[in-house]
């Protein structure tokens, strides 16, 4: 099998990873729990293309098709892929992120217009949640919490197993990658770690990458205050996030996928320094070009 090839872990009898190599651009995690008879699904895909492989995962571990689908957030690379399990499914996620998913709309498709997405018919929760939610899949108790403030997104969603001890945090978490919060807050997402590791899970699923430990948690911890420190330093110095990035020494960072995204999260951080509510929704076309500076001309490539 390639490296880049999707694979399927399996954590419990209940409970599997599905993980896209290298978990770079458009290649998110997905995961399942199953008790034999009901199935949920922890977020899609980015294209229609690998929803279906998704799909097939799950009927070659002998897992029914999900009747519930959770979205972690809005992003394309987690929802796009929901219409490809309508209708037996039903898509659960937080109150924002349905309102997120709507807005959003069909943006991979301008950020990446090159990828061939396959047949995308944006799908937002029909189910929605403001705070918690517990679903049961047979013996297993899945509580889907909000991490109580803006993180990634506004309508982040963790998906806690608490006796099995596996966290799937979205992309609360990346692993081996560049976190991202341009779209939601630098501050709220080192809160988010907090929520995390109070939940005790020896498992953790990220959004992309590998699957991990609590460590990851620390890891992700000293990028977003490496990022902070940055961002005071050149923004008392008058310089924009741009000057600032390409400045900057990333030092033990300096080999995380999609480093441009220091650009992108420098925006947020002088957000928050001038004073902006955590929420304040920055202009996807700057930043996007800033980071297509820092690539030489591009925003980075979608893998799907």
């Amino acid at each position: 099998m390639p490296a880049t090839d999707p694979y399927t872990v399996r954590l419990t009898p209940e409970v599997h990873a599905y993980v896209q190599p290298d978990g770079g651009w458009c290649l998110n995690n997905a995961g399942f729990v199953s008790d034999g008879e009901s199935t949920l699904l922890v977020d899609t895909a980015a294209t229609e293309r690998r929803a279906r492989a998704l799909r097939e995962a799950l009927l070659a571990t002998d897992t029914p098709l999900p009747r519930t689908v959770v979205n972690t957030h809005h992003h394309g690379d987690h929802t796009y892929g929901n219409a490809v399990f309508l209708p037996e499914a039903v898509v659960v996620g937080h109150e924002e992120c349905r309102s997120e998913v709507l807005a959003a709309g069909r943006q991979l498709h301008l950020i990446w217009p090159r990828t061939d997405f396959g047949d995308i018919r944006i799908t937002a929760p029909t189910v929605t949640y403001s705070d918690r939610l517990t679903v049961h899949v047979g013996d297993v108790e899945a509580r889907l919490l909000h991490p109580g403030t803006v993180a990634h997104t506004t309508g982040d969603t963790i998906v806690h197993l608490p006796r099995q001890g596996i966290v799937f945090t979205g992309d609360l978490i990346f692993q081996g990658g560049t976190p991202f919060v341009p779209m939601g807050s630098l501050s709220g997402s080192l809160r988010a770690l907090d929520v995390l590791r109070s939940l005790g899970a020896d498992t953790v699923v990220p959004g992309h990458g590998p699957i991990t430990d609590p460590s990851a948690y620390d890891a992700t911890e000293r990028y977003l205050r490496f990022v902070a420190e940055l961002a005071e330093a050149g923004h008392a110095k008058g310089l924009s996030p741009l000057e600032t990035a390409r400045g900057a020494d990333l030092g033990v960072f300096a080999d995380l996928r999609e480093s441009e995204r220091l650009v992108a999260n420098l925006h947020r951080a002088y957000a928050e320094l001038d004073g902006l509510p955590e929420d304040f929704p920055l202009d996807p076309t700057v930043v996007f070009a800033d980071m297509a500076a820092m690539n030489g001309g591009v925003p980075g490539a979608c893998h799907a």
